[in-house]
């Protein structure tokens, strides 16, 4: 049986607190943080197919500039290519749109619309 790593106590010996899980954002291992994220959140629904997140229910459009949506298609694509699972660009897109509402405080959200100032 493999033995439990008490956290608190490793932090504790290395003079620091234990503050929560830490999550990668960008580069490297961001990109493998977003590929875990699709293999375990991913499912083929019952009726067959493309997998989702079943906890989606809501369906939009999403306008988007053709640039945009070629780097979705390009980030898909590396995912797929590095065994990340099969992911489509608008499903990256909402994975990406998740993470970021998750985490975007309220002041850099008003730092990007233009006021008419």
């Amino acid at each position: 049986m493999k033995p439990r790593l008490n956290m608190d106590k490793i932090a504790k010996a290395l003079g620091g607190e234990r503050r929560g899980p830490v999550t990668a954002t960008g580069g490297h291992f961001g990109a493998l943080n977003l590929a875990a994220d699709i293999a375990s959140r991913f499912k083929v629904p019952q009726t067959g197919g493309r997998s989702t997140d079943p906890s989606w229910t809501e369906r939009r459009q999403l306008p988007l500039h053709p640039k945009t949506l070629a780097r979705l298609e390009e980030l898909a694509a590396t995912i797929r290519e590095r065994g990340g699972g099969e992911v489509h660009p608008m499903q990256l897109a909402a994975l990406l749109l998740e993470k970021v509402a998750q985490t975007v405080s309220d002041e850099d959200v008003l730092g990007l619309v233009d006021h008419g100032r």
